[in-house]
């Protein structure tokens, strides 16, 4: 009988051990190990334990099947998560099989009883000179029990599959098939003390100095960047401490430095002996001062391309750990939200009759600086902040473990966003026009005269329609409709509100708008899974984590409105100039004003000399698109399953501000991507098919909310589908059926 095979290893038995078993985070610790360096105590998992565990399962075919959705050079962030969350919830339910886990907990019971454990990931092509992986595979500290060791196991052999683990293998042009883990398992040291250190600066090649930065407590707070760190940057012949930066302390804290000069002596010594030792400059993670000093793990520093390190740094900034979450919530929340919200109102209440051309000259530059403040501020903070939704997901699976990874998408029902709000006023305007039919007929009157919204309103009570009616609209326009779809301000046409209005009034759609903000017993459900599952010892931790979740959920709809409402005052700015170049004879161009007009506008305002000028063509000046040929037109269209539920409709394709006035009541919205500026027009839609993909983007937000089917992530959707032809949405199974169902086809031939 052969001899059993070995898939959990004794780190100190380890070091002969090749690294294509181990991974390199293992390879290295078995190394110092052996070498008499002091590594806390503990085993690695091979990776022919996570080839049997994928072998033994129906994963590899799981993976192929997400992997094979869809081309993933096309793939966007939202739909790579997805893409990650359903391959990490299939690992969570899949059992390690008994020869693996009994050799797992065998080597757990060899170490110190009581401590409790870190169990991180050890790729075969992690740590390398070329790429570190630090921060992309997952990581889980303080693990106690035996199902929470192997459920930490299979967490992180799912991590090799992770949003950011997928993209950054994708930009290194690594083979994500061939992709394997192992796992260390180590005792947890706990000290006062814990860093990082560069035996040479990693920003400078050949540098001659080396870098110790040291946090209070674990080293978890540094790499997670939530902890400022002390820095000592020290020449490498002479061991001379050059420059030392003190780290933000609280502001009731003492600002000593974190080390002293015998602790800064021990750690660059073992610095130099580690790069004697390996070969090369060290990335060195250690812990604890004096005789408690540990080296943690030790890799080379990454010498990868600067685009490279960059894209990875991107990639980790969008998933930031819990405590920047909680700093973001309160910035975005609390400062940033209500100031982006005070300034669209300022600039919608200034007058700019009152401007001379270089006054307002001066407006129009300070709104497109105003607009590009924001777009950074987007880019830096509300999409990081966007994580707290995702976060909650993996919070909630983790302590569940339900059979569908979007069930969490309960809790987060009845949120108030400006466009769920903006649409429960569309729906009470539609009530009122249901029950009069005679302002109904003016309504249709209006919209075929091209009134403005003003003259609208005029009219209306002068024919004696109630006020209501009118003290609603002026509330609609004021506060949801001053925003810009692409280079159109939707505040200016009101024939799309009053269409869709009377779409909605001649609908039987009243009670499923009016409703869809109450609070589901689902929601309760959920919430009541998830604190009986973590315990009331941690109740308050899954509040906090649900509390960020519902915020991100909220806020992640409504900064784009907020930053539209910016859009449309610059082009409100830029129209009234471009009305003033044209009353002054200067600008003949009757072209439709964009932003991409603001240098002209901007320069004939300042330059009164300046004669016949001419706009530039805008950036989304509409392309001449070709449907597809019945002949070769596609039956069956795959993307991703964003709302569930089985609708047949006709299509109705949306490409611009034009289309949106065409939808009718109960057609399938079909688009490149909704944006919460045009989701007030999802009410009359039964159904969503979106070119963009992903479970957390607007149209999946707004079509769960409404109860209505969405498949989203159908490559070139708007342009492969033609406009009326009939469809079926199949929301559960994400898959859009072109032409009559199969059942209206039976019995025909």
């Amino acid at each position: 009988m052969g001899a059993v095979k070995q898939y959990a290893i004794p780190l100190n038995k380890a070091s002969g051990v090749d690294e294509k078993i181990i991974g390199g985070k293992a390879a290295k610790l078995a190394q110092m190990m052996s070498a008499g360096f002091k590594v806390p105590q503990g085993f690695c998992i091979t990776i022919h334990a996570y080839r049997l565990f994928l072998k033994s399962s129906s994963l590899n075919d799981i993976i192929n099947m997400e992997l094979g959705r869809k081309s993933f050079s096309q793939m966007r962030w939202e739909e790579i998560w997805d893409t990650a969350l359903r391959i990490r919830s299939a690992f969570q339910k899949t059992p390690i099989p008994a020869c693996i886990s009994d050799q797992i907990l065998e080597n757990a019971g060899n170490l110190s009883e009581g401590l409790p454990l870190a169990v991180r990931s050890s790729a075969p092509k992690e740590d390398t000179a070329r790429a570190s992986f630090a921060g992309i595979h997952e990581s889980y500290t303080g693990v106690i029990g035996a199902e929470s060791l192997l459920d930490a196991v299979r967490l992180v052999w799912a991590s090799l599959w992770s949003d950011a683990a997928l993209l950054y293998q994708h930009e290194l042009a690594l083979n994500l098939r061939h992709s394997s883990m192992a796992v260390v398992v180590q005792e947890m040291v706990t000290e006062d003390r814990s860093g990082v250190a560069f035996g040479r600066d990693p920003r400078e090649k050949g540098s001659q100095i080396s870098i110790i930065e040291a946090v209070p407590g674990l080293c978890q707070d540094l790499v997670d960047g939530v902890v400022d760190p002390d820095r000592w940057f020290i020449e490498r012949q002479s061991g001379k401490v050059e420059k030392y930066q003190q780290g933000v302390r609280e502001e009731n804290e003492i600002p000593t430095p974190l080390l002293n000069t015998k602790n800064i002596k021990n750690i660059f010594t073992t610095l130099l002996k580690l790069e004697k030792h390996f070969g090369w400059p060290t990335d060195m993670e250690w812990t604890g001062r004096s005789q408690h000093f540990t080296i943690l793990q030790a890799r080379p520093i990454t010498t990868a391309e600067k685009k490279e390190e960059n894209q990875k740094e991107y990639y980790l900034g969008l998933r930031p750990a819990d405590k920047r979450l909680k700093k973001l919530a309160s910035r975005v929340a609390d400062e940033l939200i209500p100031e982006l919200e005070h300034e669209g109102a300022v600039l919608a209440a200034k007058d700019l009759s009152r401007l001379d051309n270089v006054e307002l000259a001066d407006e129009i530059e300070a709104r497109e600086e105003m607009l590009e403040k924001w777009k950074k501020i987007y880019w830096d903070e509300f999409i990081p902040f966007a994580h707290g939704i995702r976060r909650l997901g993996t919070y909630y699976n983790d302590a569940v473990h339900p059979d569908d990874p979007y069930e969490f998408l309960g809790l987060l029902k009845g949120q108030k966003m400006i466009s769920i709000q903006r649409n429960e006023k569309l729906a009470q305007l539609a009530e009122i026009v249901r029950k009069d039919a005679p302002l109904a007929a003016a309504l249709h009157d209006f919209i075929d005269r091209e009134y403005d919204l003003s003259s609208i309103q005029s009219k209306l009570a002068e024919f004696g329609f109630g006020n209501e009616f009118v003290r609603k609209l002026h509330e609609l326009q004021e506060n949801y409709l001053n925003v810009s779809y692409g280079d159109t301000r939707l505040d200016q046409h009101p024939e799309l509100i009053l269409t869709l209005v009377l779409e909605l009034a001649e609908s039987s759609k009243k009670q499923q708008v009016k409703d869809i903000n109450q609070n589901t017993n689902q929601t309760r459900v959920l919430e009541k899974k998830l604190f009986d599952a973590v315990g009331a010892e941690r109740q308050s931790e899954a509040e906090e984590r649900l509390r960020i979740g519902r915020l991100s959920w909220r806020l992640r709809d409504d900064d784009n409105l907020l930053l539209g409402r910016i859009e449309n005052q610059l082009l409100r700015a830029l129209e009234f100039g471009a009305q003033r170049l044209r009353d002054e004879k200067r600008l003949q161009d009757k072209r439709k004003i964009s932003e991409a007009a603001a240098t002209i506008i901007i320069a004939g305002l300042r330059d009164s000399s300046k004669k016949n000028l001419v706009l530039p063509v805008a950036d989304d000046e509409p392309e001449e698109t070709t449907q597809t040929d019945d002949a070769v037109k596609p039956r069956q269209l795959i993307g991703q399953p964003a709302s569930p539920g089985l609708v047949s409709g006709k299509a109705r394709i949306i490409r611009n501000v034009e289309d949106l006035a065409k939808f009718k009541f109960g057609e399938v919205l079909v688009c490149d991507a909704i944006q919460p500026n045009m989701t007030h027009l999802v009410p009359l839609a039964s159904a969503i098919i979106e070119r963009r993909g992903g479970m957390l983007i607007h149209g999946a937000i707004i079509a769960r909310e409404l109860g209505i089917p969405c498949v989203n992530g159908v490559p070139n959707a708007a342009d492969i589908l033609p406009d009326g032809e009939l469809v079926t949405v199949d929301g559960n199974l994400g898959i859009v059926t072109v032409g009559p169902p199969e059942f209206s086809l039976e019995g025909i031939g």
